[in-house]
């Protein structure tokens, strides 16, 4: 379908927001119409197949996260011979263009859910193959491959001979196969996690790039603290869905809410991936924000002992003669 100018007004005359253009205009087909002229790619027909698409097959995942820690290993021992790089600029861009992509899939994700919580509730949109709809599979796919994108956080890291942790490095490459998981175990409770990690990607790749200008915010620790409440809502809702799926199929006995869409292996790996993730931020956060706080404060503390201690000296030192050898007297 060409755009034609009278087409792009009527895609951008705001109107009153409704329960399926919940933003006044309808961002669905923008964003179809501009993915058909940038790409000659038309989304509407997307079909999520397993071999027929990029890294939709087990062992194509598997070696592309296996070279991805080859990669950034390797190259660590590589880079060690050589001097840190500064790839500012493409730094920068990379982390705009997370920032733009993430907000706008949230956006996308956003208009496509709000009718189905609107109209069937909450449990219908996480339990119900109702909510695995084609435009919804589509945005899946989209962000299940940004997760490859984001690797490249770690090539600059090791570009730029930042230290690399444990966290980070499994966090990247786990969550490529956590998607991977949970496209092709159609979890309808996807859409949970994948929203709240957009909004959290919004928010950190924009505090990177304000970063890297050399910009100081006060909100960094934020950061870290925005993924410890996402991995916690995470986990209220794929335990959940979890829980309600297997009573209501092994124990109906006990008390659930009814079946909920998903295959078995795709919600137990959910369910333990995203339990570690909670663990690992926390403990992360601990370590880099209460313990260095309270070293702070020592250092802090010892600094201003040492400041009195040299001033008290000071002022002896300054004090006349005559009071000086009263206070030596006094003492003998």
């Amino acid at each position: 379908m060409a755009i034609t100018f009278d087409s792009v007004k009527d895609y951008l005359q705001p109107q009153f927001p409704t329960v399926d253009r919940p933003f006044g205009i309808y961002l669905w087909d923008i964003f179809v119409d501009g993915c058909a002229i940038l790409f000659g790619w038309n989304p509407s027909e997307f079909l999520f197949t397993q071999g027929s698409l990029p890294l939709s097959t087990f062992y194509p995942v598997i070696v592309t996260i296996a070279i991805y820690y080859v990669v950034i290993l390797g190259g660590r021992e590589i880079m060690k011979g050589f001097a840190p790089m500064k790839l500012t600029f493409l730094f920068r861009v990379h982390n705009v263009l997370l920032t733009f992509v993430s907000g706008l899939l949230l956006a996308l994700f956003v208009e496509q859910l709000f009718p189905i919580l609107y109209r069937h509730g909450l449990f219908y949109a996480i339990c119900n193959e109702g909510s695995w709809t084609q435009p919804i599979v589509t945005l899946y796919y989209l962000n299940y491959l940004t997760k490859y994108v984001e690797l490249l956080d770690t090539v600059f890291l090791v570009l730029k001979k930042k230290p690399l942790t444990f966290l980070h490095c499994y966090h990247h490459g786990a969550t490529a196969a956590l998607c991977y998981s949970q496209i092709i175990g159609h979890t309808s409770v996807s859409w949970v996690v994948i929203t709240l990690n957009l909004g959290v990607h919004v928010v950190m790749y924009w505090y990177y790039f304000l970063s890297s200008c050399g910009i100081r915010v006060w909100w960094k620790e934020w950061v870290t603290r925005l993924q410890i409440i996402q991995f916690v809502i995470d986990l209220c809702f794929v335990y959940f869905a979890s829980y309600t799926y297997f009573t209501s199929n092994y124990m109906p006995h006990l008390p659930n809410a009814g079946n909920c869409a998903g295959e078995e292996f795709a919600a137990v790996y959910g369910c333990l991936l995203l339990t570690s993730y909670l663990f690992l931020f926390i403990a992360f956060y601990i370590n880099v924000y209460h313990k260095k706080g309270k070293k702070a404060a020592a250092a802090k503390k010892a600094a201003a002992a040492a400041a009195a201690a040299a001033n008290g000296e000071k002022k002896e030192a300054t004090a006349s003669p005559v009071k000086v050898a009263k206070k030596h007297s006094k003492k003998v």
